[in-house]
């Protein structure tokens, strides 16, 4: 089986839930302290030994592109000035022998057709879907962990967590079809954002995502579903019904950077392991707690 060397980063979508920032900027662009979340998560691909990236984009979005693109202007600049440090980090965002493609999604038609955009690129490889939003930590990332397990089974794979009852009804919910071995669930079917009290199970599908090229075959195929978009998990669904997906867990911690709290959250913890800033940015969240009568 050939290991996964392509990822698709579906940065289409319009941010509305951070508006007014997102209305002149990207929401993929919005900095965890100096770095933007989507570059976190082009790094965790890249760590994962995946070579070329994948961009669906949409309207207003050059400046993703202009983010990973060279600026040549500004590298000189900052080597006229002697700051070298910084103008390698910056030559650096896409490392040699990373090449990226931007792909232009000319409709809003949801996240399955941002996914069918990329099939040119994907070229009939294995390939991995990172969804900027989902923001990950850890010492193992999840793309790292499906990468390995699509290599090892053939089939697609989901990056799952198990959430809380309340958490159920936001998320595409998992239904094992049996107990894990060596780590992997096989997967019966995923049901979308159901009740608690229906729920199959609490482990919940995020933002991770390793697929074979069938589930092009199958998007082609699909009619509008939630909110007249194709939904990437009724494609899910489909390919699980056929004994085809396997779902694997989480290894790492997730931040929901699509809402405004887990954003706040990521920054927090983020800048508390800052190496040069988290000492202080501690004893600035003391202080704070202390000014306005917490512990």
């Amino acid at each position: 089986m050939a290991r996964i060397k392509k990822a698709v980063f579906p940065v289409a979508g319009l941010g509305t839930r951070f508006l007014p920032a997102t209305k002149a900027m990207p929401k993929e662009l919005l900095p965890i302290i100096d770095k933007p979340i989507v570059q976190y998560a082009v790094e965790e691909a890249i760590a994962a030994g995946i070579t070329e990236l994948i961009f669906v984009t949409g309207r207003n979005k050059r400046a993703v592109g202009d983010h990973f693109d060279a600026n040549l202007e500004l590298e000189n600049q900052l080597l006229a000035k002697g700051k070298s440090d910084l103008r390698d980090m910056v030559r650096n965002i896409v490392p040699e022998g990373i090449s990226c493609l931007f792909i232009r999604q000319p409709e809003p038609l949801g996240l399955g057709h941002a996914v069918l955009c990329a099939e040119p690129a994907v070229s009939g490889q294995p390939f991995a879907v990172l969804l900027a939003d989902d923001l990950m930590k850890g010492d193992r990332l999840p793309t790292q962990a499906l990468v390995d397990a699509q290599q090892q089974t053939g089939r697609s794979i989901l990056s799952v967590a198990e959430v809380a009852p309340e958490e159920v009804s936001k998320y595409g919910i998992v239904e094992p079809a049996g107990e894990p071995q060596d780590g992997l669930w096989p997967v019966r079917r995923v049901v979308e954002k159901p009740d608690a009290a229906n729920a199959p199970s609490r482990l919940a599908s995020f933002g991770r995502y390793a697929f074979g090229a069938e589930i092009f075959d199958i998007l082609r195929g699909l009619k509008p579903g939630a909110g007249g978009e194709i939904q990437l998990a009724d494609a899910i669904d489909i390919l699980a019904g056929k004994g085809q997906v396997m779902a694997i867990e989480n290894p790492s911690k997730r931040y929901d950077c699509g809402g405004k709290f887990g954003y706040l959250e990521a920054i927090v913890d983020f800048a508390l392991d800052d190496p040069e800033y988290g000492k202080r940015f501690m004893g600035l969240l003391r202080d704070r707690l202390k000014e306005r009568g917490g512990a």
